[in-house]
């Protein structure tokens, strides 16, 4: 399991971005980000958060607990054609209460249907 600094500098450079930007982002300064790419400081839980956020993915993967419960997926990953699981989250995430409230009703109802073909 890659350790949280590890995580946020690949993070960065997988999206192509100075430290300076993500730092900017976080309102610090650029030297205080690279203390928490190299682990000459503390990632505060804030910074944690805010990073989840900004790379979207969950604060869970990059604390390295996404792994260790049933049903953990890699969010990033592609799950059907050209869409991954985080972009569904998202998705889910913009609905209204109503609409959400309705598509949990329509997946039990796809589940029990087909529960009762198996």
């Amino acid at each position: 399991m890659k350790e949280l600094k590890t995580l946020i500098k690949d993070l960065r450079e997988d999206h192509d971005l100075r430290q300076k930007t993500v730092a900017s982002y976080l309102v610090i300064s650029q030297q205080t980000y690279s203390n928490y790419e190299t682990g000459q400081r503390e990632i505060p839980t804030w910074v944690v958060a805010a990073l989840a956020k900004y790379y979207k993915v969950s604060a869970d993967y990059l604390l390295g607990t996404a792994f260790g419960y049933p049903g953990g997926v890699d969010l990033q990953k592609i799950y059907l054609e050209d869409v991954t699981l985080l972009d569904i989250l998202y998705d889910i995430q913009k609905l209204k209460k109503e609409d959400r409230r309705n598509l949990i009703k329509y997946i039990r109802y796809l589940m029990q249907s087909d529960s009762k073909n198996i």
